[in-house]
């Protein structure tokens, strides 16, 4: 989900941002993934210690003598500088002072002000379900079909499922138009993302300061696969090699925001990769994750209301410079449009604490911000993936993300999502993280056929392009003779599909 990158997760035991990718299954050497989040008083219990964290200080205005007096009062306070976003007025700070927050929240020009972790600073959570399920190195080598198809497209049973693999053949995208993964990092040397790289788009924002060197958006260690999966579902070539991505004309880029050994995904790495892609001209970010360290955000709590107001700024802010935002709908199977929420993994960096939410006011970051386009999985079969979040007016449009209880008539039979991974590999992965790349693929073809239009422009075209099922008349994935989850809506709009299934085909025609 939900960082998410959306139950985001990696190979080894993995903390709650990435909760938007489901279970996979696992061939020669994967590892697992999953994660979610929890509540707080661990915060004042690190801090206390005397160990450093990591601030948030949002500011009254974005007037020069505003920013540089808040800067000043941080000093005074004992805090350093890592930041300041001046057009957004957001500035990160680190201190060892439990008393940080509240003193800032004090200052005059200062309107929120809170940690964004629980865990103290090291030196220096993804929407994905279950460990990746490699494919035979013969098969990613494989040459190109007779019929001019990708080696491994006959198992792309979500491209066809949106009409992608017809698209191409009119569209396939401009280059002109750059999706950047905000993620786990991309392994741009993969011969099927290669040339689609956009090197001049991508930077390292972990600790929230953008580092633009050479190489320093790719992963970490192979461990960190899921944003290369993600990128080679929004834009892998039409090459002759592998597999082909939504969008196989357009560009990609990397924003990493996942820490090292954990995969979180702060507060503060968010809002430079929101501010860095729109201030590098991206048109769509994919986000398949969720804000760590809590799986939902509640504006009531001054912490966790200082990273709403962060990371929302740094999202509008792009919005205003024409880039539209994607984002999975979480890993959790919650219904974001209910009364209460039960959120027991929240923060994922420290000890989880049992807490009650509402999700009007306690928010999954960035998926239910406003303008981002929230996204729904679904299964060969059409159907609700069993793990995928939803809500009626919540969810915006849904794509598949693939479901192990609907199995598609391919060579493999697996209900997952075939991607690039890191070396040259490929995998089938499963969640809410898969499917958010095919609506992001989907929104760069709008965006080239349609290239002055704005981002809510690309988001009503999304929608009214959308394929709905509407709800199914009972839902029990599993079998087991329990409702799993409930539907509410109409044919037009409901919670598990939003507006609908995206279409490729529609969106270049």
């Amino acid at each position: 989900m939900a960082s998410r990158p959306t139950s985001r997760r990696r190979a080894v035991a993995v903390p709650a941002g990435l909760a938007l990718t489901a279970s996979l299954a696992l061939l020669p050497g994967a590892g697992t993934a999953l994660a979610q989040q929890t509540d707080a008083p661990a915060v004042t219990r690190a801090a206390a210690d005397g160990e450093k964290l990591s601030y948030v200080v949002n500011t009254s205005s974005t007037n020069p003598g505003t920013i540089n007096r808040v800067k000043k009062e941080i000093a005074r306070a004992g805090g350093t500088v890592v930041v300041a976003h001046q057009r957004i007025g957001v500035i990160v700070a680190h201190s060892a002072d439990p008393g940080f927050a509240e003193r800032m929240r004090q200052v005059r020009g200062v309107e929120s002000a809170g940690a964004t972790r629980t865990a103290p600073l090291r030196a220096a959570g993804t929407t994905e379900v279950g460990a990746p399920q490699y494919v035979a190195e013969k098969a990613a080598a494989a040459a190109a079909t007779a019929d001019g198809t990708e080696p491994m497209e006959a198992d792309l049973w979500g491209l066809r499922a949106i009409r992608a693999d017809e698209a191409a053949k009119v569209n396939p995208g401009s280059d002109k138009v750059t999706v950047a993964v905000i993620d786990t990092g991309v392994d741009d040397t993969h011969p099927d993302l290669a040339p689609n790289f956009s090197a001049g788009q991508s930077a390292n924002c972990v600790g929230g300061v953008a580092d633009t060197s050479e190489g320093a958006w790719r992963p970490y260690t192979e461990g960190d696969y899921h944003g290369t999966h993600v990128a080679g579902t929004i834009a892998a070539a039409r090459n002759g090699v592998g597999v082909a991505g939504v969008a196989p004309g357009v560009k990609v880029a990397s924003i990493k925001v996942s820490e090292p050994d954990t995969s979180l995904f702060y507060p503060e790495a968010v809002v430079c990769a929101f501010v860095f892609a729109a201030d590098k001209g991206v048109e769509i970010t994919n986000n398949s994750y969720y804000v760590d360290p809590y799986l939902y955000n509640c504006k009531d709590d001054a912490d966790q209301g200082a990273v709403v107001e962060a990371v929302g700024r740094a999202a509008r802010y792009a919005e205003r410079k024409g880039t539209l935002h994607i984002a999975s709908a979480g890993n959790s199977n919650h219904d974001l449009a209910a009364d209460e929420i039960l959120d027991g993994s929240s923060p994922n960096d420290t000890t989880p604490v049992e807490r009650v939410v509402d999700p009007a006011e306690c928010l999954d970051l960035p998926t239910q911000l406003p303008g981002v386009v929230t996204v729904t999985a679904t299964g060969v079969q059409d159907l609700k993936s069993y793990y995928s979040s939803y809500g009626h007016r919540v969810a915006d449009v849904a794509a598949p993300g693939g479901d192990r209880y609907q199995i598609p008539d391919t060579p493999s039979g697996n209900g997952r999502i075939l991607s690039t991974m890191p070396n040259d590999s490929y995998a089938f992965l499963q969640g809410t993280s898969m499917a958010s790349p095919h609506v992001a693929g989907v929104a760069a073809l709008l965006k080239s056929e349609h290239p002055w239009a704005s981002p809510a422009a690309i988001q009503a075209m999304l929608k009214a392009q959308a394929d709905n099922p509407g709800c199914p008349e009972t839902y029990d994935p599993d079998g087991n003779g329990v409702e799993d989850s409930t539907c509410v809506g109409g044919r037009n709009v409901n919670g598990f599909y939003g507006h609908g299934i995206v279409d490729a085909l529609d969106a270049v025609k």
